[in-house]
């Protein structure tokens, strides 16, 4: 059976599901590895235009599962410490692919985010959770870090070093209303209707031009890492100028004269060049 399920409930949208709900969709290496594969087709998916992630049953993901994590694959004549690399790699990872999809992700934080199950979400670029969701920093609790596929880069982004730290070095157990608060999340919606509002969020979001959506998501991120202003804007500023050279905003302006919605294409704007 497989461990992630990949849906398409209706045009541009992709709902991905973490399906190990017996083990509270615990992160064994087949899922890990099985989630990668299913970003990495969604990354070449040109007619989705935004994804959903969330998980099967009552958790979003307990995190590493501890009594049936899997084996890596391709790790014969290795010793300990490569296994061990490579493992480590598998997981990690997952923050990258997540990062460089073209399309942005919701994460449909259906109930408890534990681990590294907290660390996929802040992968994501928008984060709604059902009013019983739980999220815990589990790795410094079970003698580990909790510094792991990126937290401690992305969380203190999110959230502020003061309530990241708190997080990742008490290991105490949040609930959705204290993480709407922190900026954890950005929503907190009753448990039966997170999947169906996050569906509507991701609809109309798929309205907008998919190239607009991309160019977004590419600049927040980039973002992130530039600690200038002056670097901010001009990358904003031209990015804005790519998508001035379609034919989006004539589209915007026609739609809005018309009283109907807009159909972007992406297409060039041929009126500027004659």
């Amino acid at each position: 059976m497989s461990t992630v399920l990949v849906e398409v409930p209706e045009p541009h949208v992709t709902v991905v599901t973490l399906h190990r709900p017996d083990r509270l969709n615990a992160m064994s290496i087949e899922l890990v590895l099985e989630l990668a594969d299913a970003l990495e087709a969604i990354r070449a998916d040109n007619s989705c235009r935004v994804v959903v992630l969330t998980g099967a049953g009552r958790a979003f993901s307990s995190g590493l599962d501890l009594k049936d994590h899997g084996v890596v694959p391709g790790i014969d004549g290795l010793q300990m410490g490569q296994i061990a690399q490579r493992a480590m790699h598998v997981y990690s990872r997952l923050t990258p692919i997540l990062r460089s999809l073209h399309q942005p992700v919701i994460a449909a934080v259906n109930g408890d985010a534990y681990g590294g199950g907290m660390c996929l979400t802040l992968a994501a670029e928008l984060r709604f959770a059902a009013e019983g969701a739980r999220f815990n920093a589990t790795g410094i609790v079970n003698g580990l870090t909790s510094t792991e596929m990126g937290a401690s880069w992305l969380l203190p982004r999110l959230v502020g070093a003061a309530h990241s730290n708190d997080l990742l070095m008490t290991g105490r157990v949040i609930d959705a209303d204290e993480a709407l608060r922190m900026g954890l999340v950005s929503r907190v919606l009753p448990a039966d209707e997170l999947l169906d509002a996050t569906l509507e969020v991701a609809r109309n979001m798929a309205r907008y031009s998919a190239y607009g959506l991309a160019m977004t998501k590419s600049t927040i991120w980039a973002n992130l890492e530039i600690a200038s202003l002056a670097a901010s804007q001009e990358l904003e500023d031209r990015n804005q100028l790519m998508l001035g050279f379609t034919s989006n905003l004539p589209e915007a302006m026609a739609a809005f004269a018309e009283g109907r919605d807009p159909i972007y294409t992406d297409e060039p704007r041929r009126d500027l060049f004659g």
